[in-house]
C-alpha cells in the first residue's frame, strides 16, 4: 500500500507504521482471491513480511518462501553479536537524508543499490522507480523497514525456504544468507553470482533458473 497502482487515499502513516498491516494486507489478498498452495516470494523487507506471513497463516495457504536478497534485521544488534549491516546512528542519518530531501537521496542511492555499473539503464529504471514514489511513504516505509527485527521469528517458520542470497549486496551482507539457513530448519541457501540489491534485475535469468530449480526439485 501507498505505492504502484495502490489507491495514496487508503495509505495511513500510523496504520503503516509497521509491517503488521502489510502482512495483514497479504493475508486478505490470499483470502479474497481463495488461493492455495502459494508460493510466496520477498524480496528484501518483503522477506520479512513473507516470513511473517507463513507464520500468521492460520488458513495454510502459503506453501513455501523464496526470500530475495533478504534481511531478518538491518540494524546491528551487537549486544546479541549480530550485525545487519547498519548501526543505530547511521540510520538516523540516512533518515535525515531522507527527510531533508527524498529525491536527491533516490538519485544517489539507486546505483550504490543496484550495483550494476556496466548496466547503467538498470540504475535509471531504479531511479525512476523511486522517483515514483510519493516521498512521505518513502520516508515513512524507509523507517519501517530498517528498523523492523524478525530474527525472533526465523525458528517458528516450518514451511521449505529458499534464500536467494546476491554477491556484494550494500544493503544485505553475504553472511546474513548463511544466518537465515542456520535458524530455519526447512531452508536451502543459493548465492547468486549477481552483484547488488535487485538480482531479478540486474540477472534475471539467473534468479529465474535458481528459482525454477527449486521449484522444480520441490514438485
Amino acid at each position: 500500500m501507498g505505492s504502484g497502482g495502490s489507491d495514496q487515499a487508503f495509505y495511513d502513516s500510523s496504520r503503516y507504521s509497521s509491517l503488521d498491516a502489510y502482512v495483514s494486507d497479504l493475508l486478505e489478498i490470499c483470502a479474497e482471491l481463495d488461493l492455495t498452495g502459494v508460493t510466496l516470494i520477498g524480496h528484501s523487507v518483503g522477506a520479512m513480511m513473507a516470513i511473517s506471513a507463513a507464520i500468521a497463516d492460520q488458513q495454510s495457504r502459503i506453501a513455501r518462501l523464496v526470500l530475495v536478497t533478504a534481511s531478518p534485521s538491518y540494524m546491528n544488534h551487537p549486544d546479541d553479536d549480530y550485525f545487519g549491516g547498519y548501526s543505530s546512528h547511521e540510520l538516523d542519518e540516512l533518515f535525515e537524508s531522507l527527510d531533508a530531501n527524498y529525491l536527491v537521496w533516490a538519485e544517489a542511492m539507486a546505483p550504490v543499490f543496484m550495483n550494476a555499473s556496466s548496466s547503467p539503464h538498470l540504475e535509471q529504471e531504479l531511479q525512476g522507480s523511486f522517483r515514483r514514489i510519493n516521498p512521505r511513504v518513502a520516508r515513512d516505509f524507509a523507517r519501517v523497514a530498517f528498523r523492523s527485527d524478525a530474527r525472533h521469528l526465523l525458528s517458528s517458520v516450518e514451511l521449505p525456504v529458499l534464500i536467494l542470497q546476491s554477491t556484494d549486496d550494500v544493503v544485505t551482507p553475504e553472511y546474513i544468507g548463511t544466518y537465515l539457513q542456520e535458524r530455519m530448519p526447512g531452508s536451502v541457501l543459493v548465492t547468486l553470482a549477481a552483484t547488488g540489491h535487485f538480482p531479478q534485475t540486474s540477472a534475471p535469468e539467473e534468479t529465474a533458473n535458481a528459482l525454477l530449480d527449486y521449484l522444480g526439485s520441490a514438485a
